[in-house]
């Protein structure tokens, strides 16, 4: 159960730092409530997952998954780079997360 609340954690983490683009782009309330509610969303699932995992492990996965969804969602979303070096890196963060997971 504790690699299902991770996986929520990171999806939510990309939430939150969405919301924090679409601040950057239009103030509003909805703006606000998106990049507050996906990063509390985000730390509750991040503190219950560490309830059983190492915390190193944990932490990493949460940033690689956010990393890796946040750079998606910038390039379907908001027409960011689509180079094949920025694709081959994400590649190689989320590599490095399933690693973990198998080692952990």
């Amino acid at each position: 159960m504790s690699w299902m609340f991770l996986i929520c954690a990171g999806a939510f983490e990309v939430v939150g730092v969405t919301g924090l683009n679409m601040i950057r782009q239009k103030k509003s309330v909805l703006t606000f409530s998106v990049f507050i509610l996906g990063l509390a969303a985000s730390f509750t699932f991040l503190s219950l997952a560490m309830q059983s995992l190492p915390m190193g492990t944990a932490y990493a996965i949460w940033t690689g998954i956010g990393t890796v969804g946040s750079g998606l969602v910038g390039i379907l979303f908001y027409e960011e780079s689509k180079s094949w070096k920025r694709l081959l890196f994400m590649a190689m963060v989320l590599s490095a997360a399933v690693g973990l997971k198998l080692i952990g």
